[in-house]
């Protein structure tokens, strides 16, 4: 299948469009949202020249699986998933952070520690950790939400201060990034992984608090491999993971980091074809289900130009 990376739709109701990373969002009457995941991939908060096809829905499904399996913890945006790529959901109010929590020190988190910093986001760290080492308990280590750009670390008193969010909302958030963690570790466990951080973003509707976006999808999140974890961090041995992070190692072992004047990596056929294999694997391996990739007979963009128009009809008739 050809990859997705742009999307050009005039939905009913629709009065904007947004376009994400990697996120095509339709605003359907300033109260409902059509969320295309297109097969667009970013690293180092640049979209990378090719798309990844397949991408969009691994990334849907799972998203949509865990916001269902989260509905007893909060309330969350998702409405329907109107195709293999798409969900609508409530049109709610984002917080101006990303809730970050981290069960082990790896990624971001370690390669700060490594430099020699040993408070993150306000949060002190212990001496003497190792990379991918479990933390004695789970770290939240907000980041602003850059509109462009880099999202930058933030501590809970720099939020509050700035006014971005109120001492009381985000209180709030903290126990719902914690509680929802603690859910995805557990299925993650039952799988045979380890939910090893993620980020969660919340909005408001109506007063109340939502879980919106995607949740623990590789793009969102990383996984270790739980069999033979121990042994490797024994012997100071990366992790077997599944995450976008091998994406960007390929990056970093090729040049590039984001910085101004560094240069893309050739995305040859076969490195391209190797990251859908990977993210077909995460979803396999999540949810313990076979991935099916979706319906090719007909045009991909028809496709979903017909399911969501159907939904959108249904939903604000």
């Amino acid at each position: 299948m050809e990859a997705i990376t742009k999307t050009d739709f005039n939905f009913p109701g629709q009065v904007s469009k947004y376009v994400g990373k990697v996120r095509d969002v339709y605003d359907i009457d300033n109260d409902y949202l059509v969320m295309i995941v297109t097969d667009r991939i970013s690293a180092f908060d640049v979209v990378l020249p090719k798309g990844i096809p397949y991408k969009g829905q691994v990334l849907n499904q799972i998203a949509s699986k865990f916001l269902d399996a989260t509905t007893d913890i909060l309330p969350n945006w998702k409405i329907a998933e109107a195709d293999p790529m798409v969900t609508i959901g409530h049109k709610c109010e984002p917080f101006k952070v990303e809730m970050v929590i981290r069960g082990y020190l790896s990624g971001h988190a370690w390669r700060e520690y490594k430099a020699g910093k040993r408070t993150l986001c306000g949060i002190a760290l212990p001496e003497g950790m190792v990379e991918n080492q479990k933390f004695p308990e789970p770290v939240i280590t907000p980041t602003t939400k850059a509109a462009e750009g880099h999202d930058e670390d933030i501590s809970k008193e720099e939020i509050i201060a700035s006014g971005l969010v109120s001492r009381e909302d985000y209180e709030q958030l903290e126990k719902y990034t914690r509680a929802i963690f603690q859910r995805g570790t557990e299925i993650a466990a039952k799988m045979g992984l380890i939910l090893v951080d993620t980020k969660y973003e919340f909005g408001k509707k109506n007063g109340t608090i939502y879980l919106m976006d995607e949740i623990h999808t590789p793009d969102s999140s990383r996984y270790f491999y739980a069999d033979g974890y121990e042994e490797r961090l024994a012997k100071g041995e990366k992790q077997k993971q599944l995450s976008k992070e091998f994406v960007r190692e390929w990056l970093m072992a090729n040049g590039f980091q984001g910085k101004e004047g560094q240069t893309v990596p050739e995305m040859t056929p076969e490195i391209v074809s190797s990251i859908t294999d990977r993210y077909i694997e995460l979803y396999e391996h999540i949810t313990g289900e076979k991935f099916v990739k979706a319906e090719e007979s007909r045009n991909v963009l028809d496709r979903i130009c017909g399911n969501v128009t159907k939904c959108l009809v249904a939903l604000i008739k």
